[in-house]
């Protein structure tokens, strides 16, 4: 959304826009368009939702358009090779980590979870590779102690656009430098599964804090108590030693749940139960739920 906006303020000309299908969305499951396509129709732009670009009958739209450059954000999809060599200028992507670090699927989760200290945009000219394509700009910025893959991809996502208006001057102007990634220090962002949200309290504190940011707002951590799933939307880790068994709840302070990892203590600071609000971790342990001894997991 932040980069379709860009564009369409700054005032390049677009000559359509690709979408995904509509999709069951909410509570009630019901077919509704995607944000993009319903910021397309308010800027009055052409729209086209193929399920694949594979056919020459999915393409057919696109090529109408006869477009000079296409813009790829988060689209979904595989471009084929006849997608790719279509526009004159060829196809960019705004990519949310700095390549070649954390090329594929969830590279936000992936910095979290692995500790980086900074992370940031890359805009990229695609090629047939998973995000190997020669890098034309990048901007960085840290990533702090409390940021989520929530907040985190909101600011990329900013970033991306603000750094897409500038590679498209250095485009039209001439200027331009595509720079090869680099052999080295190559990893991959593998698609989130579910499974990886599941808390196990022998780990270190400081590792399931970032476990519990790098899935916030999905699929968000989870452990279990009194027989149920329970979400951990916020924690910290804090100093001092594990007391009893991982997983034991050490203290109910009013600001945090205190419990005891493999290594170190968890602050929990928010939690929800299934189908429940999220509340904070100590309104939840003054309601009697949570007490000093009890383990969760």
């Amino acid at each position: 959304m932040p980069a379709l906006r860009a564009l369409t303020e700054s005032g390049h000309e677009i000559v359509g826009v690709l979408t995904r299908p509509d999709r069951p969305r909410g509570r009630g499951r019901q077919i509704a368009p995607s944000p993009v396509k319903e910021a397309a129709l308010a800027y009055g732009l052409p729209i086209c939702q193929p399920e694949t670009l594979a056919s020459a009958e999915s393409r057919a739209a696109l090529e109408s358009w006869h477009p000079e450059l296409l813009v790829v954000v988060a689209y979904g999809l595989i471009l084929p090779a006849n997608v790719l060599t279509l526009p004159g200028r060829g196809c960019i992507n705004i990519h949310a980590s700095l390549l070649p670090r954390w090329r594929g699927a969830a590279p936000i989760q992936r910095a979290i979870l692995a500790g980086d200290a900074e992370t940031g945009i890359s805009i990229m000219q695609m090629d047939s590779g998973l995000d190997t394509g020669a890098v034309l700009l990048e901007r960085r910025i840290p990533i702090e102690r409390t940021a989520t893959s929530g907040t985190l991809h909101d600011r990329l996502a900013q970033l991306g656009a603000e750094a897409l208006l500038e590679a498209l001057r250095e485009i039209a102007a001439g200027t331009a430098d595509p720079r090869p990634q680099s052999a080295a220090g190559v990893t991959y962002a593998h698609k989130i599964a579910k499974s990886e949200a599941l808390i196990d309290w022998r780990g270190s504190a400081l590792a399931i804090e970032r476990q519990v940011r790098a899935f916030n707002p999905w699929p968000g951590a989870e452990t279990r108590f009194a027989g149920e799933p329970l979400r951990v939307l916020a924690a910290r880790a804090e100093d001092g030693a594990a007391v009893g068994e991982p997983g034991t709840i050490i203290a109910a302070r009013r600001d945090a749940v205190l419990v005891g990892c493999g290594d170190g203590q968890l602050a929990l600071t928010e939690l929800q139960r299934p189908g429940r609000k999220p509340v904070a971790a100590g309104d939840f342990a003054n309601a009697g739920r949570l007490v000093p001894g009890q383990r969760l997991g």
